[in-house]
């Protein structure tokens, strides 16, 4: 006898599972964890079961339509099991496939190499601004169409940076996914112009001569901490990115042959980058080294001797001393060395390289740090000279 909408309904759990069936194969399965749609069939002479789903997700007349698919298949000489698991197989290997699944597949190969803090900003830009529109897309499948649209959400918001960010990882998401065999095209390079150019930000700096005489002063006579005042002291001598100092190690000071040595992985291109040391900076870092010497940082955190210096101490300190954000900040002493080198005649190329700015050959990037050496060396002496005269003599007498 079929069963009825009521003997569904009203069917209950006992001590044991049991079955309420509706002919033709279709039962419903009722244990204490639910109530679940079978349908009993045989194929090529062996009996199978399929799961038809879940009541009440899917009602009698559901089950029924499933059971009278399934018959169909059958007749036609297809196994209506094999079928559905196939189906299954495919729908996790899209899973896999999906722009998601792989960005957090490329995310994790490649966060091994960034700091936790760029490996969390990276993820958190995809979480917050592209899964939500292109995450559960086959990678293969998203256009150039959708995945301009999802960036130009970002755009739309005024974050301009952000969005040629966010567009710049997702090429390297592309990338990924054409070298492991899952994607055709990264569309990124289609893309190619069709974002709002970002406008050069310049970090605000000092390059009068009489107020960097005045900012010189100032940091001598800084009153808070040591150390602070020791970074504060070698920032203008060697014009490094604020990071870059203040993960310097002792490790990496060579005091005989007055170098620095920073490793690749710490700088922004990726290359290692050689700071020549004149007498100045040699002179704070031997003033520093029976404090902090014994440790791994140069500059060291208050909190920590085992982790660096915050990136915020020298911009605080700036503060602290008066100079307001829009005036000068510790990227700004690299601006103050580029216009004030550049005035007195030295060579582009060396003030280029000791900046480590981009490299014009990106293939000689990995071992053209000594690139300009003896020129560089020169030029740091001479700067630090000019720094310590500008201190000490009358802005008209200093050249």
């Amino acid at each position: 006898m079929p069963l009825t909408d009521v003997a569904v309904r009203n069917a209950k759990p006992t001590d044991k599972p049991y079955k309420l069936t509706d002919g033709e194969g279709l039962y419903m399965l009722v244990n204490s964890a639910g109530k679940y749609w079978r349908f009993d069939y045989r194929y090529l002479g062996k009996r199978k079961t399929l799961a038809l789903g879940v009541y009440p997700d899917v009602s009698l007349a559901d089950a029924r339509n499933r059971r009278s698919n399934a018959r169909k298949l059958i007749a036609n000489g297809d196994d209506p099991g094999a079928i559905k698991q196939a189906e299954k197989q495919r729908a996790k290997q899209l899973s896999l496939n999906t722009f998601e699944a792989v960005a957090r597949e490329w995310h994790e190969k490649q966060s091994v190499k960034w700091s936790p803090k760029n490996s969390a900003r990276i993820l958190s830009l995809l979480v917050r601004d592209i899964f939500p529109s292109i995450g559960k897309t086959p990678i293969a499948e998203v256009t150039a169409g959708s995945l301009l649209a999802t960036v130009q959400k970002i755009e739309k918001r005024g974050n301009i940076e952000t969005a040629h960010r966010a567009m710049q990882t997702c090429g390297q998401i592309f990338r990924y996914a054409i070298a492991t065999g899952r994607a055709q095209a990264d569309l990124s390079l289609v893309l190619k112009g069709a974002l709002i150019p970002v406008k050069e930000k310049h970090h605000p700096s000092i390059t009068d001569p009489k107020k960097i005489k005045h900012l010189l002063l100032a940091l001598d006579g800084y009153s808070g901490s040591f150390i602070t005042q020791q970074a504060l002291k070698l920032a203008p001598l060697l014009f490094v990115r604020p990071g870059e100092l203040r993960h310097a190690e002792w490790s990496e000071i060579n005091f005989d042959t007055a170098e620095w040595r920073i490793a690749a992985g710490k700088m922004k291109m990726k290359a290692v980058h050689l700071v020549p040391l004149p007498r100045q900076a040699l002179s704070i870092l031997e003033e520093l080294r029976p404090l902090t010497g014994q440790g791994r940082y140069v500059f060291p955190g208050v909190r920590s001797w085992s982790r660096p210096m915050s990136e915020n101490t020298v911009n605080a300190a700036l503060r602290r001393l008066g100079y307001e954000k829009d005036e000068m900040t510790g990227h700004g002493f690299r601006s103050m060395a580029s216009t004030i080198l550049h005035e007195q005649g030295w060579p582009h190329e060396a003030i280029e390289r000791q900046l480590a700015h981009a490299e014009r050959n990106k293939v000689s990037a990995a071992y053209n740090y000594a690139e300009h050496l003896p020129k560089r060396r020169e030029m740091m002496q001479a700067w630090a000279d000019y720094l310590d005269r500008l201190k000490t003599e009358g802005i008209n007498t200093v050249t």
